[in-house]
């Protein structure tokens, strides 16, 4: 690997599976820390907020990981909503409680009827929560999008992920949304933002192509791809982007990298 001054990662099929810590993840955090290394923990699931991710971290044995070093794609979201409209404007979410909350701190108001409708993964989903975020953007709200996974890694599978809602609500609006998370540029923008490095120097970890690798790859970032999540070696080998390095696992990749 060309050195690393930095290092961003994914936490679902990365960190963690589900509710399950995969092998290396603590040694990750303890060697990034001992060296000095800026990271950032990055995940295009909007449900949760940093303070949640850091509280799971913490519940792991993932300890002294600060809320600035979560950079989820509901975070990038507010970020953009707070640069483009002015505080009270009236917000429809289709997402979870993490993402209403931050939403609501960041100074805007929840409504339904609402001039942004931002759509995230939404573990309660409902018809009626569609149906309402169709007709708000046919009747000429603003769209966004935190993140396109069409598919989120549970210790049980594979379950229908932010981008299959947002299919929904775009099949039904005709209308394509503006979206923020991974593969998109906004994500890693953000990230080397917060980290203070170049992208040539910045190593990003993750577990599927076609958000965590493809994006970085674009954005100029060293990748690499562990075979913990999302993408198998099998979708390796036919992909026409390849990742800088592959591992099977995290305890493979600090082989390498430390």
């Amino acid at each position: 690997m060309t050195e690393i001054h930095g290092v961003v990662m994914d936490m679902d099929g990365v960190v963690w599976r589900g509710d399950e810590l995969l092998p290396g993840a603590i040694a990750l955090f303890d060697k990034l820390k001992a060296r000095g290394l800026p990271f950032a923990a990055a995940t295009n699931n909007s449900a949760k907020s940093p303070t949640d991710y850091v509280q799971k971290l913490a519940h792991m044995g993932i300890d002294g990981i600060r809320e600035d070093q979560i950079l989820t794609s509901g975070r990038v979201t507010i970020s953009y909503l707070t640069r483009t409209y002015p505080q009270g404007t009236p917000v429809y979410v289709v997402g979870g409680d993490g993402l209403r909350h931050m939403v609501v701190r960041a100074g805007f108001d929840l409504s339904d009827a609402a001039r942004v409708v931002v759509v995230g993964i939404d573990f309660d989903l409902t018809y009626n929560k569609l149906k309402r975020a169709v007709q708000l953007i046919r009747g000429g709200a603003d769209f966004i999008g935190t993140n396109g996974d069409k598919t989120f890694p549970m210790a049980d599978g594979l379950v229908p992920g932010a981008g299959s809602i947002i299919a929904a609500i775009q099949t039904g609006a005709g209308q394509a949304p503006l979206m923020m998370g991974k593969p998109n540029r906004p994500m890693f923008d953000a990230a080397l933002e917060l980290l203070g490095t170049s992208a040539a120097n910045t190593l990003m970890i993750g577990d599927r192509m076609d958000t965590d690798i493809d994006g970085a790859n674009a954005a100029g970032l060293q990748t690499a791809l562990v075979l913990t999540g999302v993408t198998t070696r099998a979708e390796l080998e036919v992909s026409p982007t390849q990742p800088d390095h592959v591992f099977d696992g995290l305890p493979q990749l600090l082989d390498a990298l430390l």
